[in-house]
């Protein structure tokens, strides 16, 4: 086997594994963010996960001026309890803290006293 056969068959891998790295790059800007940062024109961003069993979750979600309490399992999603945020949760920037545990938030949320 010579030098020009062994690059007729590696010119065609490299183009190949540029053509999906382009589009990994393209993919990675254009889809949706991460965890932890505001996606889209909704500002959805979840707060806080607590699993309950083995791929079954509850979890708070804030979407724009609403606080979601979400069942979520491995087939769907269920809409536990919806809240409206009081007009100086509007306001603020920071929703959660870091060290606020989700049965904190949870609390606070639908009106009860911290133990």
């Amino acid at each position: 086997m010579s030098v020009s056969d062994l690059l007729k068959a590696l010119l065609p891998l490299i183009l190949i594994l540029g053509l999906l790295f382009g589009a990994m790059m393209l993919l990675r800007k254009y889809s949706f963010r991460g965890k932890g940062k505001d996606s889209g024109i909704l500002k959805i961003r979840v707060l806080n996960n607590k699993m309950i069993m083995p791929k079954k979750f509850i979890s708070v979600i804030r979407v724009e001026d609403k606080l979601l309490v979400l069942g979520l399992s491995e087939n769907s999603i269920t809409l536990l309890k919806e809240f409206e945020l009081p007009e100086d949760d509007r306001t603020a920037t920071a929703t959660l803290q870091e060290d606020e545990s989700f049965f904190a938030v949870l609390k606070k949320n639908i009106g009860m006293k911290r133990a």
